[in-house]
């Protein structure tokens, strides 16, 4: 699973994003998901207008580059500026269930979507897993109200069904964004210096992220790979240099993806339900910022996770249709379900090209009869 965060601050997408995606590396054969955490969004009357009509334009670049690589658009759900796009594998899909999403305003008391978490949740063969995109209060003196959102967040979000209600419910949450914790106490000058001379080490005691995850409940069991990367905020727009206006903001890592595996100690889930089979393990490969995109005053950082599970073995529908037809009435789809699957009156069968971006890219589909 690949997971990338950027706050594009209002820029307009780039002409490549390959190498951000590492889809230009030996890694994309071994990806089978990737979540796309976005913020700052641009959203003015006018664009959310347009995008109304149409797709934004950073998901279909997102959509555009990634189904050449077999990728298709499962979910994806948008509050304002901040957009969560998660992609699989096209012949992942029988496998994945359960799909929903939620999001919580934090702006302005929570009448305002500029701040706040999106969250798309679902079921990756048997395991319920949750990916939250936030964009949480900046500003260095905002730990506590940063803190309080995170929170508020957790508590807001609630899916329909036993499995997993809650975001913390899940085997598997993804939590990332522009999270805007700060660097204390050190001044801009040792800041600078520490980066320049490659001493990030002597950063990371001072980021309130790293203090927070001993000191508040909440952020209990989030783990992070190494910050073996330069901070992401605040550059110059186009260029690659920190900060050079009157206001100087300090660098810091705002921008973080950081997960949390269920304890299998939890016993029974919400609803009273036992928890997915089989023991979940993660182990991040990578965690890295990517320098050179300068369409914002933040830097992508992306992270790869390989996370092994127990596989279903089976999916709970099975398709069966002739490899080739020469005549429309040939073209008899045969299906199966297993015993467990809950049928529905909604339930249909599509019809897709070689290369579809998105489930509703169908040339044409069928309400699926209620017999085999």
């Amino acid at each position: 699973i690949t997971v990338v965060t950027w706050n594009v601050g209002t820029a307009m997408p780039p002409n490549d994003v390959t190498s951000l995606l590492h889809l230009n590396t030996g890694e994309t054969n071994d990806v089978d998901m990737i979540a796309i955490g976005l913020q700052e969004v641009n959203c003015k009357i006018n664009k959310r207008l347009k995008d109304a009509l149409f797709t934004d334009q950073w998901s279909e670049l997102f959509m555009d580059v990634l189904s050449p690589f077999h990728f298709v658009l499962v979910s994806t759900v948008r509050m304002q500026g901040v957009i969560l796009l998660v992609f699989a594998k096209y012949y992942h899909l029988p496998f994945l269930q359960d799909i929903q999403t939620d999001c919580t305003r934090t702006g302005l008391g929570g009448y305002w979507g500029n701040k706040g978490g999106v969250s798309v949740r679902l079921s990756i063969f048997g395991h319920m897993v949750c990916f939250l995109n936030c964009h949480l209060p900046a500003h260095l003196e905002k730990a506590e109200q940063r803190k309080e959102d995170f929170a508020t967040i957790l508590h807001m979000q609630q899916f329909e069904g036993r499995a997993a209600s809650g975001i913390l419910d899940h085997d598997l949450v993804f939590w990332f964004g522009d999270l805007n914790f700060r660097i204390e106490s050190l001044d801009i000058r040792f800041v600078k210096y520490a980066i320049d001379s490659n001493m990030l080490n002597q950063l990371w005691e001072k980021d309130q992220l790293n203090i927070a995850k001993s000191t508040w409940p909440v952020l209990t069991g989030f783990q992070e790979g190494p910050l073996n990367f330069p901070p992401t905020f605040k550059f110059d727009v186009g260029t690659n240099k920190y900060d050079s206006s009157a206001k100087k903001r300090k660098p810091a890592w705002t921008d973080r993806i950081l997960w949390k595996i269920k304890s299998p100690s939890v016993g029974l889930g919400a609803g009273g339900c036992q928890p997915s089979r089989g023991i979940l393990s993660v182990s991040q490969l990578c965690y890295c910022s990517h320098m050179e995109y300068t369409v914002s005053d933040h830097k992508p950082v992306a992270a790869i996770f390989a996370v092994f599970a127990s596989k279903a073995d089976k999916p709970p529908v099975e398709i069966y249709v002739a490899d080739e037809w020469n005549r429309p009435e040939q073209a008899v789809v045969k299906y199966k379900v297993a015993a467990g699957f809950h049928r529905s009156s909604w339930d249909w069968i599509g019809l897709y090209r070689v290369g579809f971006r998105h489930p509703k890219d169908y040339v044409s589909y069928v309400w699926a009869r209620s017999d085999d």
